[in-house]
């Protein structure tokens, strides 16, 4: 069974920063792209960003400059390096990974940011 646990969400202040971690689990053989997708309340999931195996990567046009994507595939770990954060990316932030034949999400952890 695959499992993706985040991490790393929390309230923090304008401009502040947070770091998320999404680890995955479980029966694998490989992990193509991972993503971060976010969700705020009465609004449609939305892709943040997203890097693939070989490392492209891939933004938002709202968090470019700002957000940064990695991964770390011998842990089978994405994260994501948020900085100057506004209120406007208060959301619940999903992890999501492609496999072969399918993909997987993750719970979810709240990032709140607001003074």
């Amino acid at each position: 069974q695959v499992q993706l646990v985040e991490s790393g969400g929390g309230l923090v202040q304008p401009g502040g920063s947070l770091r998320l971690s999404c680890a995955v689990s479980g029966s694998i053989f490989s992990i193509n792209r991972m993503g971060w997708y976010r969700q705020a309340p009465g609004k449609q999931r939305e892709l943040v960003a997203s890097i693939t195996s070989g490392g492209s990567t891939n933004y938002a046009d709202s968090v470019k400059g700002r957000f940064t994507i990695s991964r770390d595939n011998a842990k089978n770990t994405v994260y994501l390096q948020m900085n100057s954060l506004k209120p406007e990316d208060t959301a619940v932030y999903y992890c999501k990974i492609g496999v072969v034949g399918g993909f997987y999400w993750g719970q979810g952890t709240q990032v709140t940011v607001s003074s």
